[in-house]
């Protein structure tokens, strides 16, 4: 394996790959774009392949852009930011036609540009490193045409994180892609000093610095209303303009408790129209006897049919709480819920501002600096 002597070679493209979805690309690359940027180097981002689009001027431009150009400041130009989007169906069409979009051409075209603008340009993967192979434009065969070196990222664990490294790094290795370094991401902090003992001895054997470990950070998984009414299907009745709540915790309308109330807020109230009265009765009645100046709950799943009775809506009011209804049940609503996974975007400041924290906390910036 080629692998990056840091103090001997300063490597102007970064391409930031992780073993798999969710594991924390966006995370990492906010704190090492924040990092640069606010020790003054004029940095660029790129979404080479993307997955997930949204429409800006005309043009399919990856979702996670957005969330760099509101950073650091850029107009977004489809071809240099996001150059290739895999749309619904494109696998097919490059089959049928491999050089129809000409990938290759538009990966190094926005990076020709990119140079030309930036002093270090930070190019963040997609889903797994084999990801967009059907293109011939896996992770690691993109970081080879830009001319990057790869940290890569991976949950924390010791025999299944190592287990990971070494498939993932296998194909990185196969196109002699130098690897900068390793971030272990969402560590537990009671596992932090056998982690970095055992999985950093494995990475020294293989000549890969590891570049720290960043704790799992709870905030970080917050879903918002909006993302649980789409999880759920749902219909929002009350308090549109509420969606963006975040959501800390959630409880069953059969199993509101006192201590759960007493310690948490930002809750999740998921029950059927029958048991709403009795639910905020009970809220209602805790929050009295425990002197709680607000109301614990930022949203209401209501599952079932039936009209909502005067007293429910008086409270709902009262404390402004969004309220979407579902055709779901109750238990088939907790588990899409539960099962929902979370991204930093736009909609969500301050995990933006808490990512960044961790990256400076945990990750030296000496191998880049």
């Amino acid at each position: 394996m080629i692998i990056l002597n840091a103090e001997k070679y300063a490597m102007k493209n970064i391409y930031i790959a992780a073993s798999s979805q969710h594991v924390g690309k966006t995370t990492c690359t906010l704190g090492l774009i924040s990092a640069l940027h606010g020790r003054g180097v004029n940095v660029g981002y790129c979404k080479p392949v993307g997955q997930k689009h949204v429409d800006v001027m005309g043009d399919k431009v990856d979702k996670d852009t957005l969330l760099f150009s509101d950073l650091i400041g850029f107009d977004i130009q489809a071809d240099v930011h996001s150059p290739i989007i895999f749309w619904k169906g494109a696998t097919q069409e490059f089959i049928d036609d491999p050089n129809k979009y000409k990938p290759i051409e538009r990966v190094q075209h926005a990076e020709q540009i990119l140079s030309e603008r930036h002093d270090r340009i930070i190019y963040e993967g997609t889903g797994h490193p084999g990801v967009g192979s059907v293109a011939n434009m896996s992770n690691a065969r993109v970081a080879k045409l830009l001319n990057a070196g790869v940290i890569m990222v991976v949950p924390g664990g010791i025999g299944s994180t190592i287990d990971m490294l070494n498939l993932c790094l296998a194909l990185f290795k196969e196109e002699k892609v130098p690897v900068i370094g390793v971030i272990i991401n969402k560590v537990k902090p009671e596992k932090k000093d056998l982690i970095r003992d055992y999985v950093g001895k494995w990475l020294k054997s293989k000549g890969i610095p590891l570049l720290g470990l960043i704790p799992y950070e709870k905030s970080l998984v917050f879903p918002l209303m909006y993302t649980i009414s789409r999880s759920i299907q749902g219909t929002i009745e009350f308090f549109p303009e509420k969606v963006y709540n975040r959501i800390e915790g959630t409880i069953a309308g059969s199993l509101i408790g006192l201590q759960e109330l007493k310690e948490s807020k930002n809750l999740l109230l998921v029950v059927s129209t029958r048991g709403l009265k009795g639910a905020l009765k009970k809220i209602a009645m805790i929050s009295e006897a425990e002197k709680q100046e607000e109301c614990p709950l930022a949203g209401i799943v209501l599952t079932g049919d039936g009209n909502i009775g005067r007293e429910s809506v008086e409270y709902i009011n009262i404390n402004q709480i969004p309220l979407i209804r579902t055709q779901l049940d109750t238990y088939g609503s907790v588990i899409r819920i539960s099962n929902i996974e979370v991204k930093i975007n736009r909609s969500t400041p301050w995990k933006i501002q808490r990512a960044i924290e961790l990256f400076e906390q945990n990750i030296s910036m000496d191998f880049l600096m």
